[in-house]
């Protein structure tokens, strides 16, 4: 498939730049995958949509404040965005500034020098004068995605965060689980809905746009995950009962997706590249929850693999006429899968 089968037209003005005052009082599209059938709900209303054999899983990676800014001895300005921790004190990185950055540069910065130490295809190894996310952590500020337009404030630290966050090491938030908030939860707990967690620490890779116009040609960027026991069981459990196992986000598809690569869902941890396109059979996840997603981004992709091409961009378009919030802040949507996308069934 080509890059432009993903494309959608849409509207700068519909990107939401902040979050609504209460989490879970975004709007909830419900796309069927059997037959691409649409309906306009509200997320507080979730609780209808699950049964309590069901299981919810969560991503329950913590954003770190990945961007940093310093200087060269000439002066000239310098951001550092933090990739991931490669150590105690490395880390792979971009680099943004003026003029070509090289080997051995110093960069100051208010926590000392951080020194550059190689190239790393696209990004940068680097040396802190402290542990990363530590470092990070005191220095570095929340990196909203590049699509909104203002600079971070004090309330992002709160709500570019999930309240299931526990594992420090994204730079960017598992945006769907953005609209569950304690009041929710409470009702998911009082139907009996049963929930996971797993990690998957997102890379700034998310936001890279796809380069190659043949996308079986791309490659993905790595991010490192981790399935534990606990989760395969309630996965068992899950299947046993005849539940859902429904995955709050993009992120927990790819992190269930990968640890099933063997056939069956095995407890892990490594780095992932997998790329989920049309023609994937999924061999975990019954049900997704998901933020709207940039027009040719790996994440539309996915959700197209699993609900079916046409009729997610027909969900696009309907969420465009309707006035929908997209992106991080924004609106969220409720995916049942296409018959194609459950394993054993021909893609």
């Amino acid at each position: 498939m080509r890059r432009a089968d993903f494309h959608y037209p849409l509207p700068p003005e519909l990107i939401a730049q902040a979050p609504l005052a209460q989490r879970s009082a975004s709007r909830l599209l419900c796309l069927d995958g059997r037959d691409g059938a649409i309906a306009d709900r509200r997320f507080a209303d979730l609780p209808s949509l699950l049964a309590p054999e069901d299981l919810l899983v969560f991503n329950d990676t913590r954003v770190v404040p990945a961007r940093l800014f310093g200087s060269k001895p000439s002066g000239g300005r310098v951001e550092i965005f933090l990739e991931r921790a490669t150590g105690e004190r490395e880390a792979l990185v971009q680099l943004r500034a003026s003029k070509p950055v090289r080997p051995g540069l110093l960069i100051t910065t208010a926590g000392g020098e951080v020194e550059v130490l190689e190239r790393a295809g696209d990004l940068w190894r680097v040396r802190m004068p402290d542990e990363v996310l530590a470092f990070f952590g005191t220095h570095g500020a929340i990196p909203l995605p590049p699509y909104i337009s203002r600079v971070a404030d004090a309330s992002d630290q709160q709500r570019y965060q999930s309240i299931f966050a526990r594992a420090p090491g994204a730079v960017a938030a598992p945006t769907a689980s953005l609209h569950f908030d304690q009041g929710l939860v409470a009702q998911l707990d009082a139907s009996g809905i049963a929930r996971a967690q797993v990690t998957l620490h997102v890379g700034a890779g998310t936001f890279q746009p796809v380069r190659v116009d043949d996308i079986a040609t791309h490659v993905m960027h790595a991010e490192r995950y981790e399935v534990d026991a606990a989760l395969v069981a309630a996965v068992e459990r899950c299947r046993a009962a005849g539940g859902r196992v429904v995955a709050v986000g993009t992120t927990v598809a790819r992190a269930l997706e990968s640890a099933a690569a063997g056939g069956s869902l095995r407890a892990g941890s490594g780095d992932t590249r997998l790329f989920i396109t049309p023609g994937y059979a999924f061999r975990v996840v019954d049900a997704l929850i998901t933020n709207f997603h940039l027009p040719e981004s790996t994440l539309l992709m996915l959700v197209a693999a699993f609900a079916g091409r046409e009729q997610v961009l027909a969900a696009y378009d309907h969420a465009v006429r309707q006035r929908y919030r997209f992106f991080s802040y924004g609106d969220a949507m409720w995916v049942t899968p296409q018959p194609a996308a459950r394993p054993g069934v021909p893609a």
